[in-house]
């Protein structure tokens, strides 16, 4: 089954579709790794404000931010010569953008969504809480690898490293 080519538009709309995703994740991410570093909550309802906080820009900007750029390279793939395997750098793309997004589902999701509940229970019993401060500390330690690695598939999709040269033949003879 052959699948149809989108048109020039198309493409247009779709690349700026999938930058503003891209964009949403990243920034989503970003911002996530900045509070959870720079705010010290003193109460219990600071705490929760902020654990809050956190979960809302992990379910609307990273969440929605990531599904929309992979729906959208997934299209891209699919619908414009790019392809999934032409390219190095796109199998690197793809394989770091499933990763991350497993990872963060299933790691660093949890760890966001367990501390809000833990400190909407315990309040000012959570600044001391062990479980709570465990999870602060793993999304403190792998939200910076994960934003970083984000960056590092932006840099990817810039500079398309890896991409097939041309060979240039000198015909003299």
């Amino acid at each position: 089954m052959q699948t149809g080519k989108l048109k020039p538009q198309g493409v247009k709309i779709l690349k700026m579709l999938h930058i503003l995703f891209s964009f949403c994740w990243v920034i989503g991410a970003l911002t996530l790794c900045l509070l959870a570093f720079i705010t010290y909550p003193e109460s219990g309802d600071e705490l929760y404000m902020r654990s809050r906080i956190l979960q809302i820009i992990d379910d609307y900007f990273i969440i929605y931010g990531a599904t929309g750029a992979f729906l959208t390279g997934l299209i891209y793939s699919i619908w414009t010569n790019w392809g999934f395997f032409k390219h190095p750098w796109i199998i690197v793309k793809w394989v770091m953008i499933v990763l991350q997004i497993l990872f963060g589902t299933f790691v660093l999701g949890p760890y966001i969504n367990d501390n809000v509940m833990i400190a909407d229970q315990l309040r000012d019993a959570a600044l001391t809480d062990p479980t709570f401060l465990k999870n602060l500390s793993m999304t403190q330690m792998w939200g910076p690898l994960q934003a970083g690695l984000l960056l590092a598939v932006v840099v990817i999709s810039v500079q398309k490293p890896w991409k097939k040269k041309k060979i240039i033949k000198n015909e003299t003879t």
